[in-house]
């Protein structure tokens, strides 16, 4: 990985629609997440923040400025990852955070603030220290009413990236913030979700019929490309399930699998060590099995040669 694309001062605050922006973060890899904010006459609606605090510093900063220093009243997190939910902490007491019950268990059970596993190199420097959870939480749907306008969130009603998975949809602009359901040129990352989950959820996105698509990681999509990227997602999840069928089938471990396999169109993907911990969560939907989270980080490292880059 460029490590010069992933510099905070990289990343871009965009309009993408009436009153909709896009914090885009290059090059969308490990930890470098994107969010956004939808402008309202009551305020702002923020969609996810950063993992570190200097990351959504920036993103606040640029939110200002967009709307005039106007408050945030509501922060949406699409799920539990910190990429998207750890700088929660640093936004004003005023402020709503919204989510999936999942999302809320999960943030309030995590711990890798405090205990940074030895994964990543550098070692994320976070510059945060507690979490915040959402304290409204949606199962299903969820509208949120900014004077004229209009924030529909909505669940799946299924596990797909994880549990708690939730979009926000502006109707008005036509913009669809997909959070990690979808990453636009990066290997896709389904770990603490569900690979079959993830597949499905494909054909829930195109029905929203979106004109805009802000993924939850890489560039912005207009809506005319936004079919091929599902194509691409859903061929690297068929691609995680026959490459798991096989190699179960012929007694592999997922480490096994993985080193066997040829990633062919997806070896081009940034953090393509992913295919490990996508077939230990592929193994486990198949076995009914617990999903073995230092296990498959260990064999990702192994699989990588060494701890995974990042640049946070």
């Amino acid at each position: 990985m460029n490590i010069d694309n992933a510099h905070p001062e990289r990343a871009t605050l965009s309009e993408v629609g009436p009153g909709v922006h896009a914090w885009v973060q290059p090059d969308g890899s490990w930890w470098i997440n994107n969010a956004g904010a939808v402008l309202g006459d009551d305020g702002v609606v923020l969609i996810d923040t950063c993992a570190t605090a200097r990351r959504t510093r920036r993103f606040l900063d640029a939110v200002r400025a967009a709307s005039g220093d106007a408050p945030i009243r509501f922060a949406v997190n699409t799920h539990l990852h910190g990429d998207h939910t750890h700088g929660n902490a640093l936004l004003p007491d005023s402020t709503v955070l919204i989510g999936h019950p999942a999302t809320r268990t999960g943030i309030l059970a995590e711990t890798i603030l405090a205990e940074p596993p030895p994964v990543w190199d550098p070692v994320p420097d976070w510059g945060i220290t507690e979490y915040r959870a959402p304290t409204v939480l949606l199962q299903d749907s969820l509208v949120l009413q900014s004077g004229d306008r209009r924030v529909e969130l909505h669940h799946p009603g299924y596990t797909a990236h994880t549990p708690g998975d939730v979009v926000a949809w502006v109707p008005d602009a036509g913009v669809l913030f997909t959070g990690d359901l979808i990453f636009h040129g990066v290997t896709p990352l389904v770990f603490m979700g569900s690979v079959e989950g993830a597949l499905k959820a494909l054909d829930w996105l195109a029905g929203f019929g979106a004109a805009k698509v802000v993924p939850g990681h890489g560039s912005v999509l207009p809506g005319s490309a936004f079919p091929r990227v599902l194509e691409d997602h859903a061929r690297y999840y068929r691609f995680v399930l026959d490459t798991a069928r096989q190699a179960r089938t012929d007694g592999l471990s997922p480490l096994e699998a993985a080193r066997r396999c040829d990633l062919g169109e997806f070896a081009a993907w940034p953090d393509r060590e992913r295919i490990v911990l996508n077939l230990y969560r592929a193994y486990a939907e198949a076995d009914d099995a617990e999903f073995d989270r230092a296990a498959a980080f260990a064999d990702a490292i192994a699989y990588n040669g060494g701890p995974l880059r990042c640049a946070v």
